[in-house]
């Protein structure tokens, strides 16, 4: 799976192993090792379902349960975007991962200047609740559910979901919505923010005071390592940057007088699948443990499920190439053993022709299959953890955990991922770790089949996904046709009451809410709190 810097001698024997995470693999390994590390059984991996969950949080792990999987779907308009979601849900797709355009995700309508050429280029395009009504119609919200992959206005559509569910007749208490929420990944590893790092944190408390009370199936936040790997941090650094994001969101929860343990459970994690396949492994295996004993050890959580790190393992973006693309094919199945090896709970996974495009149907159907064929004929639901015990990959989540503590504590001694994202650090850690990583790539020292080793012969025409000018025309007159119809006086009173919300520090959800309904605007929604906030300015890295 590369990404690995393998040094070998004038004969091309491979001399050493440095995985990217700075840990050195050995030829072989024996209960030495183990014992070199400090591996004690009961501490370290346990029995699978019980503290600290090494081995699973499950205790039959797959045969009690498959994984749930959740290809990211949308694109153009929603009447397309829900087509897409029936095709998954029946060719056997379990959850819906929901992408947004360019426009919806930086809070703007698709009449505004500023989104001309991107409405529905790279997800779906939503103006309104009326949009959410078309793209989750005759979808089972009680059923299937939704991760919605947004985050500067997040709050506005974990509002806008239940907006729906309620018209469609469901109960709030039981629809499942996990938004991807993470801003401050957002300001390390992709550039959607919109508000200053002090008030984004603010609606992220807000979206999960409520769920507690409101939403409780909900998962209000989903911590995102993943964006953060595919900028090019370490698989290490990925962990850490992703545990100090989610301390950072518990803090602003707990100052408001709640204990973690009342709403930590419905934290998730969105986190990536990529690289040497041993190191990935490792990876989450030392993720579960370590975000146990943090959680009890920092916070005094005792509750077993609220200790459960859950979430969706998957992706691997960045490993897919656009040479010799149907390599990918293989590379998504490898990237799904390494998910099913590690004990993911939700798994979605990047299609062969991603680099090109949105994917086609034949490639996200060839990705849902991938999964199908590891659950239902290789055996990967046989038995819990199948690599546990084995001498390597007992050192080396250990030395994982070593290395994701080492990580925090460099987050801490600059006063925590708030102060690390507001001052630049963790941007300027992770640019460093991308660029030394191309490097590597250039010189040889980390291979890529088909673009610096076998490149010769085997590339394929890629079916595109044309981007439409007429989806921003329909969702223009659709935007202009509610504008007229709507009770401009409900929507206009709804505005106002956010407005004060924002400004007094009272939870917003409740008012996002009430905006939805009377068909407030998404751009109108995020200017309010534009207004208010200000916008973001980031931080010189270099």
């Amino acid at each position: 799976m590369g990404v690995a810097t393998y040094i070998k001698d004038e004969k091309d024997a491979v001399k050493e192993v440095i995985l990217q995470s700075g840990i050195k693999v050995k030829p072989v390994y024996t209960p030495d090792d183990l014992a070199a590390v400090g591996f004690d059984y009961k501490n370290d991996l346990g029995e699978p379902g019980e503290f600290p969950f090494t081995r699973s949080i499950h205790p039959l792990g797959y045969r009690s349960r498959n994984w749930t999987t959740r290809q990211y779907t949308g694109f153009g308009t929603p009447e397309q975007t829900n087509e897409r979601f029936k095709l998954m849900i029946a060719h056997g797709q379990t959850g819906l991962n929901v992408a947004f355009d360019l426009p919806t995700q930086m809070g703007y309508d698709s009449d505004n200047p500023m989104s001309e050429g991107e409405v529905g280029r790279v997800g779906m395009a939503v103006d309104s609740l009326r949009d959410f009504e078309i793209a989750f119609k005759d979808i089972k919200l009680d059923r299937i559910g939704s991760g919605l992959t947004i985050n500067a206005v997040a709050s506005v559509m974990l509002a806008m979901y239940q907006s729906v569910a309620e018209r469609f007749g469901y109960d709030k208490n039981k629809i499942s919505a996990t938004p991807q929420n993470d801003i401050l990944k957002e300001m390390v590893g992709r550039g959607a923010w919109i508000y200053p790092v002090g008030p984004a944190v603010r609606l992220v408390g807000d979206t999960i005071e409520y769920a507690m009370k409101a939403l409780p199936r909900c998962n209000p936040v989903s911590v995102c390592g993943y964006h953060i790997r595919e900028s090019g941090c370490t698989p290490a650094q990925e962990i850490s940057y992703a545990f100090m994001i989610a301390f950072a969101y518990i803090d602003n929860v707990v100052a408001r007088g709640y204990r973690a343990e009342e709403f930590v459970g419905g934290f998730t994690f969105n986190l990536n699948i990529y690289g040497n396949l041993w190191e990935t492994v490792a990876k989450f295996r030392a993720a579960r443990k370590l975000w146990a004993r943090l959680l009890r050890d920092r916070y005094g959580v005792k509750d077993k499920k609220a200790l459960f790190l859950r979430g969706i393992f998957g992706g691997g973006g960045s490993g897919m190439t656009k040479q010799q693309p149907e390599n990918n094919i293989m590379r998504g199945a490898y990237y799904a053993l390494a998910a099913a090896l590690s004990g993911a709970q939700t798994t979605a996974l990047c299609s062969f022709d991603e680099a090109y495009t949105i994917p086609t149907e034949r490639a996200a159907l060839l990705s849902l299959r991938t999964f199908q064929i590891l659950m239902d004929e290789i055996g990967l639901r046989d038995t819990v953890d199948p690599l546990a015990g084995s001498y390597f990959m007992e050192t080396l989540t250990k030395q994982m955990e070593e290395k994701i503590l080492e990580e925090m504590e460099k987050v801490k001694k600059v006063g925590g991922m708030v102060e690390a994202v507001a001052s630049g650090y963790v941007q300027r850690e992770v640019a460093r770790q991308a660029y030394e990583y191309e490097k590597r790539l250039q010189d040889g020292a980390v291979t890529k089949v088909g673009v610096n080793k076998y490149t010769e012969g085997v590339d394929m025409e890629v079916e595109l996904h044309e981007y439409n000018e007429d989806w921003a025309m329909l969702q223009i007159e659709r935007l202009k046709k509610l504008k007229q119809e709507r009770d401009k006086k409900a929507a206009g009173s709804s505005l106002k009451a956010l407005e004060d919300a924002a400004r007094e520090g009272s939870n917003v959800m409740p008012h996002l809410v009430e905006c939805c309904k009377s068909l407030a605007t998404v751009g109108e929604m995020a200017d309010v709190f534009r207004n208010v906030f200000g916008e973001h300015r980031e931080p010189s890295i270099f």
